[in-house]
């Protein structure tokens, strides 16, 4: 078997031990030092001679370009982020850091280990609302404008599309899940399924079934993944009081 590459970027998953790959377990037990967000880490086992680089949120690109300055220097290093590293996580900031930085880095062998996002475990939890066509759009404005995310929003509520928003609100950013539904509630039927789904895998799960119309977008916090469905998305109800599953069907219904 080949040696592990020089740099990896592993998806632990939302939380759930059990949907964290053999390969991301493999790719961190034979590392020489994991560079993460703290609560990452902590996830990860602890290895005798393992070096862990600990950092706070928000400082991405500080984490990737220290991660790529310890593979340059011959370490075998493994960056772990949460849920899936290619999905608004850790893989965009290491390539980024890369190709701002110095040539050499180019000559790394990087791999991305992928996970189970966000959007895929709460979907499991729910049943099938990301069957049929879908996008990933986040909330966060701290790397892009407001007015870019209210665009998509706009093109995807218009394509028809079941939406999973990604970073809805947190401490600092309180307006933008309300300033969302209220668009959205202006382009898609009131009736349209709505979830929220908090910490899915972990023990304070929590999933939450409305409409459009009569969901509160308070409820939502960083650790909330929000689906809102297509003109399709439909509840399938369910014997004896127990939660309806959500479809978005595969087929989508022809205009005459």
């Amino acid at each position: 078997m080949s040696a592990p590459p020089q740099l990896s970027v592993v998806g632990l998953g939302p939380g759930f031990a059990g949907w964290v790959t053999p390969e991301a377990r493999a790719l961190i037990e034979a590392a020489s030092d994991l560079v993460g967000y703290a609560p990452y880490l902590a996830r990860c086992p602890q290895r005798p001679g393992q070096l862990r680089h600990a950092s706070d949120n928000r400082v991405e690109l500080e984490r990737a370009r220290l991660a790529l300055e310890l593979a340059a220097d011959g370490r075998r290093v493994a960056v772990v982020s949460g849920g899936d590293p290619g999905v608004f996580a850790m893989a965009a900031a290491v390539f980024e850091a890369l190709e701002d930085g110095p040539p050499a880095w180019r000559a790394l062998d990087v791999h991305v280990a992928p996970g189970v996002s966000a959007m895929q475990a709460a979907a499991a939890r729910l049943g099938a609302p990301l069957g049929g066509d879908f996008c990933a759009i986040s909330l966060s404005d701290n790397l892009k404008p407001w007015a870019t995310i209210e665009r998509r929003l706009r093109a995807a509520a218009e394509g028809d599309f079941a939406i999973a928003l990604y970073n809805p609100a947190s401490r600092t950013r309180r307006s933008q899940i309300f300033d969302a539904f209220a668009l959205l509630r202006g382009l898609k039927s009131g009736d349209t399924p709505t979830a929220f789904a908090r910490n899915v895998g972990r023990v304070d799960e929590s999933l939450s079934i409305a409409t459009l119309a009569s969901a509160d977008p308070g409820a939502a916090d960083m650790s909330t993944l929000v689906l809102i469905g297509s003109s399709e998305t439909r509840l399938i109800e369910r014997p004896g009081g127990g939660a309806p599953y959500v479809l978005t069907p595969r087929r989508a219904r022809v205009s005459a």
